[in-house]
């Protein structure tokens, strides 16, 4: 688990961590509490040194979700108003670009490309929930586009503790490095204008 470098610009993506996710959910091996406190810690040092900071949310709206039939279904309806919104923690920064995707990962059907190459990122660091599924998936898809990936591993998690050790253990280091929040913050430059 180590960073070897941070590209001249990096972008931290966030996913998942929204109001109808965060609410009241148990995961492993890190309270949901402490992921979203490291993420938002890891977002505001991006702010402070001008590097681009991506919010992804998923929703179920009438664009529906993915189709796709699959053994064990999702849970299906229409959730709770506000259920999509951003945490309080990391919400609320017009600089930062919000991602909506109706899929697992955040790549397919969504702007998050081109969010990316339009601010110059090359290497992404992504953090959020669920670690398994929309962080990997998101994952899989930025290192297929070319990015450098940089997996925040303190600051996700998931529903199921051996789903998460899997995924940073068995397919994070085959699509990119895995490292913690406190290397992240001590290989970033200073803060702008300082």
């Amino acid at each position: 688990m180590t960073l070897s470098a941070l590209d001249p610009v990096p972008a931290l993506v966030v996913i998942d961590l929204q109001r109808g996710i965060a609410a009241g959910r148990e995961t492993a091996p890190h309270a949901l509490p402490d992921v979203v406190a490291r993420s938002a810690r890891l977002a505001d040092a991006f702010r402070e040194r001008g590097l681009p900071v991506v919010l992804v949310r998923v929703t179920i709206d009438g664009a529906g979700f993915s189709p796709g039939r699959a053994d064990q279904s999702r849970a299906g309806g229409t959730p709770p108003a506000g259920w999509d919104e951003i945490v309080d923690e990391l919400a609320g920064h017009p600089e930062d670009a919000v991602v909506t995707k109706r899929n697992v990962g955040a790549f397919v059907g969504t702007d998050l490309d081109l969010q990316l190459r339009r601010r110059g990122a090359t290497q992404v660091l992504l953090t959020g929930i669920a670690t398994s599924m929309g962080v990997e998936g998101t994952a899989r898809a930025a290192h297929d586009h070319g990015y450098h990936v940089v997996l925040v591993t303190d600051a996700m998690a998931d529903t199921d503790e051996a789903t998460h050790h899997h995924s940073v253990g068995k397919i994070f280091p085959k699509i990119g490095e895995t490292t913690t929040t406190a290397e992240v913050l001590a290989a970033l430059p200073a803060p702008v204008g300082s």
